[in-house]
């Protein structure tokens, strides 16, 4: 069976209750590191209030997170300085698979796998940056110079040789995506691509009562959708914005914080709870 995409949905006002730039750009950090530790493929940062412009804020998020999922070695090329990155220096490395420690030639093997930056092209090839002391040479020659692209190391000789890959080919975690949406949760929910749908939500199931249903349904998926609602709303008020209750859209609705100890359970805690609680239950 191929391999399980798990897709999580976060609204673009999780930063709302956020006024300050740094906290905001901590709170990000926070849901990037959760993400990653947990393997989410993809973030998908949706609008949850269509009576205000939210593309500033789901901008910001998108931008925030793609620069964290990028290897360091790749930001300086990939992102120009920005006041949204004034605060980039507080936040969390990933430390993902992708994210190589060690920038030494020496240290590269032969099947290895790596982040790429094409840098320019040669009679042979294309010359990429793929973190290491001298750019690397790819042959084929079907990508333009500053695309990032996912290779593996074939050749380690007098130079270093790769060849690109699909990163849905590689065997570890290899980071996540980002999508800014602009179909709003019900809508997003609705889409066929997902054939499981869990919403989290405090009026919902406690998880443990349908732990077993939702094991099930997860081994026969291979797109999985899990969203989570707002500072201010849950998921079942930003639906029905759009006359939909959230079980039409949502084969699940399942509360994973029960009993919770506070007034509110914010989402970027909510994700945390989430994924760890997925985690120990299924395999993606």
């Amino acid at each position: 069976m191929d391999k399980v995409k798990l897709s999580v949905a976060i609204p673009a006002s999780i930063i709302s209750d956020t006024p300050h730039l740094r906290e905001k750009t901590s709170k990000i950090g926070l849901i990037a590191r959760s993400a990653a530790i947990f393997r989410v493929d993809e973030i998908i940062v949706y609008p949850d209030n269509a009576k205000v412009d939210q593309r500033k804020d789901q901008d910001f998020i998108a931008l925030l997170l793609n620069y964290l999922e990028t290897p360091q070695y790749l930001r300086k090329a990939l992102f120009k300085l920005e006041p949204d990155l004034q605060y980039a220096g507080i936040l969390p490395p990933l430390r993902t698979p992708h994210h190589p420690i060690s920038g030494k030639t020496k240290h590269l093997k032969v099947g290895e796998y790596r982040e790429g930056l094409v840098l320019s092209e040669r009679k042979d090839g294309l010359l990429v940056d793929i973190g290491v002391q001298q750019p690397a040479l790819m042959r084929q020659k079907e990508f333009g110079s500053g695309e990032r692209l996912t290779v593996q190391v074939i050749n380690i000789g007098e130079g270093v040789e790769v060849q690109p890959v699909s990163r849905d080919d590689v065997p570890q975690y290899w980071g996540y995506t980002v999508k800014t949406e602009k179909r709003s949760f019900g809508q997003l929910s609705r889409d066929s691509c997902f054939d499981l749908k869990i919403a989290t939500a405090r009026v919902g199931d406690n998880f443990i009562d349908i732990a077993d249903k939702i094991v099930a349904r997860w081994l026969g998926s291979s797109r999985i959708l899990v969203g989570f609602g707002a500072p201010a709303r849950g998921l079942h008020e930003i639906v029905a914005d759009e006359d939909i209750k959230l079980s039409e859209v949502s084969d699940f609705i399942v509360n994973t914080v029960p009993n919770q100890g506070t007034a509110t359970v914010r989402a970027e805690e909510a994700l945390l709870a989430t994924l760890a609680i997925f985690n120990v239950h299924f395999k993606h």
